[in-house]
């Protein structure tokens, strides 16, 4: 059992790092597109979805760093899900419920987020 939380405990730090360097990737790119296009955009960043992707596939230089941006947002609520599985394997049912309290928060205030 302890041997497979070590493997729980190696995904959940590649997990971060492997989102942290990806974002930065992705930001630098689309800092790179700004100074080589401008920004795309007369209001600013895209906050919209719907506007972030259009605006990736027309390689918008906001769009992009907005992707980014989200992509470092989802490292660490990728990390709770890890989480709620190594503690399932552990068959520790209270943390369990505790994560995926603090998962269902995250989801919420993210959706109550994209409605403002």
């Amino acid at each position: 059992m302890h041997e497979e939380m070590r493997k729980v405990e190696l995904i959940i730090g590649k997990i971060l790092r492997i989102g942290v360097v990806t974002s930065a990737i992705v930001i630098l790119i689309g800092i790179a597109l700004y100074f080589l296009n401008g920004s795309g955009y007369a209001n600013g960043f895209p906050t919209r979805f719907g506007t972030i992707l259009s605006g990736i596939v027309a390689g918008k230089s906001y769009a992009i760093i907005m992707l980014g941006i989200f992509l470092l947002i989802l490292t660490p609520v990728l990390r709770v899900v890890v989480s709620i599985y190594a503690f399932y394997k552990e068959k520790d049912k209270m943390y369990v419920v505790i994560t995926t309290i603090v998962l269902v928060i995250l989801i919420v205030a993210m959706l109550l987020g994209y409605r403002s």
